[in-house]
């Protein structure tokens, strides 16, 4: 699920011709990606779209239809600049048919519960989302838009009047009944499903350390590389988790395994003295500070000076000595200083 808002919570549709417009560009998008929407809404100043993408060109496909309808909604105001709140917030949605489900309630409840419409008014009276496609005759709705499997997973078994009176009915009854805990999952984080779905996701991710990786997704990943290799580390040791807890916190192996998360991941010092239970950060970086100093120094071999020769000894041969010297006189100066010690 994508969700983008306006740079600083300004409008992204001025009036209906705009909000046409941000319809269309959507349209244009999936025809050149392939993409299968499930359930979109436009808001005054934020959009949601639940969107499948058969090949992976979700970066691709979002540069293009962001920049492509700012540029469109720009040229026909007559201003430049920036019209989105920078990157989409992107959210991965389980394989199980109730997480779709979900996202697909929250998506189209999004006019009712801002209260864009009045609540004698149907939902499908707002226009600017998927729902009035779900309640069209298949040969009337968006190509792009898919309605057949969120169909399924509400029981509903045939896409006729029947079945699309019963989709309507059931997102009535939903309406002003929901909690804010109900859909609490979806408003947060980067996944919504079951754990092993999300443990699938963050393998892939470590596999593939794409640069388009963003925000949670890849703050999850990262811990999750560093508990790997905890668990690597005792697993080798024989330790356990009481182990861990019960050792002193400056333990040489505990010390170790700190020094090869912080080579390996990028998880901060206060993670790491927590799971090792090391104590405070400022003592981590104490211990971690002392053991990069406790390696051997190697002092490098000086080897003794060869005596300077001059150039003028190389030139100028000394001169020949006389066998005797003459005495040397002293003079005054020679002399040894000495105090007079009658003077007092």
């Amino acid at each position: 699920m994508l969700h983008n808002c306006g740079d600083r919570r300004e409008s992204i549709a001025r009036d209906e011709a705009d909000r046409q417009r941000f319809i269309d560009t959507l349209g244009e998008t999936c025809a050149k990606t392939g993409w299968r929407v499930h359930a979109f809404v436009l808001m005054p100043d934020h959009f949601h779209i639940l969107v499948e993408t058969p090949q992976p060109n979700l970066v691709v496909g979002m540069k293009w239809f962001l920049g492509t309808y700012t540029a469109r909604l720009n040229r026909r105001h007559g201003q430049t600049g920036h019209l989105f709140a920078g990157r989409y917030r992107s959210m991965l949605i389980g394989e199980g048919g109730e997480y779709l489900k979900s996202a697909c309630d929250y998506v189209h409840l999004n006019p009712a519960r801002a209260k864009l419409i009045d609540s004698t008014q149907p939902l499908a009276e707002y226009r600017w989302s998927s729902l009035p496609d779900y309640l069209c005759a298949p040969g009337e709705r968006a190509s792009w838009i898919e309605v057949g499997r969120l169909l399924r997973d509400c029981g509903i078994k045939r896409d006729d009047v029947t079945g699309r009176r019963e989709f309507a009915a059931r997102l009535e009854r939903m309406r002003g009944g929901e909690t804010r805990e109900q859909f609490q999952a979806l408003r947060r984080g980067w996944h919504f499903g079951e754990e092993p779905h999300r443990k699938k996701a963050l393998l892939a991710m470590k596999q593939s350390r794409s640069k388009h990786l963003y925000g949670p997704e890849v703050n999850e990943a990262a811990e999750e590389n560093a508990l790997e290799i905890i668990e690597d580390e005792l697993r080798a040791m024989g330790w356990s988790q009481e182990d861990i807890e019960t050792e002193r916190k400056g333990h040489g192996e505990k010390v170790r395994i700190a020094q090869r998360l912080r080579a390996e991941t990028t998880m901060p010092l206060r993670w790491i003295a927590e799971k090792l239970h090391m104590g405070m950060r400022s003592h981590l970086t104490h211990l971690l500070y002392w053991s990069g100093r406790e390696k051997p120094r190697v002092h490098p071999i000086v080897k003794p000076r060869k005596p300077i020769t001059t150039l003028r000894e190389k030139r100028i041969p000394p001169a020949a000595k006389p066998d005797t010297e003459p005495a040397v006189q002293p003079t005054r100066a020679s002399e040894p200083f000495a105090f007079d010690t009658s003077f007092d």
